[in-house]
């Protein structure tokens, strides 16, 4: 028995070498990529900013708090200026950037669950199940969002209340992680099934059937591993939509000015007139924000998918 439990330790020390190597191969192959360097290390700022913005500038600051007057331009007290409640721009857009970064990772994450699950179940179970699922995809995929935002933003929160907060979000901002969750998974699940046909039909999984293999075994053992590497580059374009949408919906009036982000700071400096008295330092940090995020991702995701999907490297 003890000779049979080593060589079980070893193939599983084999295996984790096998893994790491093969993890340390990509690590090289994507430090060579430039534009998916200069993109990884732009998110991980955004990334540490969102997570520690009070280490940067400080608490929030409100109406009560604010530090300088209505409108103050660009100086050595106010790098980028204050709004037209005197608050700091600067302060507001670090701050804006924690809501708008997880505004997008909650909203991914929706879309990935659904996106994924659809697709595995579609592509592998075809016949009249895979024909239901791909019309209810594409009737998603041609629903217009910002429609559907502005039916279900007041119906929502007047179900769940307007101070009722979920993992420290409130409900008006979870209406938009719901909203982008369920309006963009109809292309992800698309992608996936595509994959799914094609791995179902290969040797590998006949062998699974052969040997009494369920279908969410085979699924999630056979098949699921191998569009790993779809999942993750679809992902990160994913996130980047997802930022966009959630920028797009907060400007037009549905995010939340207790918890302000790129879109609501947008919107706010739209209401009080910023554009017309030429105050462009109220529009000019979030919107450059909201443009490099969505770039860097879209480099980052372009490197992983010509790295983990060499095909795309000849389509391109």
């Amino acid at each position: 028995m003890s000779a049979v439990a080593a060589g079980t330790a070893s193939l599983r020390a084999q295996r984790w070498r096998i893994r790491l190597a093969g993890m340390r191969s990509f690590a090289s192959r994507y430090a060579r990529r430039a534009d998916g360097m200069v993109g990884l290390i732009v998110l991980v700022l955004f990334g540490v900013l969102a997570l520690f913005p009070e280490l940067f500038v400080g608490p929030l600051e409100t109406a009560t708090t604010a530090t300088g007057n209505a409108f103050d331009p660009p100086s050595a007290a106010h790098v980028f200026g204050a709004d037209d409640l005197g608050r700091d721009m600067l302060n507001l857009t670090v701050h804006g950037a924690r809501i708008s970064m997880t505004i997008g990772l909650m909203a991914t994450v929706i879309t990935l669950v659904f996106g994924v699950a659809i697709g595995l179940i579609s592509g592998y179970a075809g016949g009249k199940l895979d024909n239901a699922l791909m019309r209810i995809s594409d009737f998603f995929l041609v629903l217009p969002t910002f429609v559907l935002a502005l039916i279900l933003a007041p119906v929502l929160i007047d179900i769940v209340g307007v101070d009722v907060q979920i993992l420290g979000i409130r409900a008006t901002l979870m209406v938009i992680i719901v909203v982008i969750g369920i309006t963009s998974w109809a292309a992800t699940a698309r992608i996936i099934r595509s994959q799914v046909l094609s791995l179902k039909e290969r040797m590998f999984v006949d062998r699974a059937r052969v040997i009494g293999a369920g279908p969410g075994r085979i699924i999630m053992g056979h098949i699921l591993p191998n569009v790993v590497n779809l999942i993750v580059a679809n992902a990160v374009l994913t996130f980047a939509s997802a930022v966009l949408t959630e920028t797009t919906l907060s400007f037009i009036g549905l995010g939340d000015p207790f918890q302000p982000s790129w879109g609501q700071i947008l919107n706010s400096a739209q209401e009080s007139g910023a554009p017309g008295l030429g105050a462009w330092w109220v529009i000019a940090p979030p919107a450059a924000c909201v443009v490099l995020v969505v770039l860097c991702f879209t480099l980052v995701g372009n490197a992983l998918d010509d790295l983990l999907n060499p095909k795309s490297q000849v389509r391109r």
